[in-house]
């Protein structure tokens, strides 16, 4: 299983709200992976959406850390 394969998008939106979930997931002995292709972008000279970060954690963490995303940000989640 690659390393990719392992890992489960849990929350997309601003960097704020990434960090936030990352302190409380960490609390709650959830590690997270923070992607953001927007700088990814910058840096290879291409433009992307501004201001949207991807947080990823281990599969076996998703259901709990979807649970304390969605209590966090639960308009980030109506739509879902």
């Amino acid at each position: 299983m690659s390393e990719e394969e392992k890992y489960r998008r849990v929350y997309t939106g601003p960097n704020t709200n990434v960090q936030y979930l990352q302190e409380l997931f960490e609390k709650s002995g959830i590690h997270s992976r923070v992607r953001n292709d927007f700088e990814s972008s910058i840096r290879a000279g291409f433009g992307s959406t501004p201001g949207q970060v991807l947080l990823f954690v281990f599969k076996k963490d998703y259901e709990e850390a979807v649970k304390i995303a969605k209590t966090t940000f639960p308009k980030d989640f109506d739509n879902a």
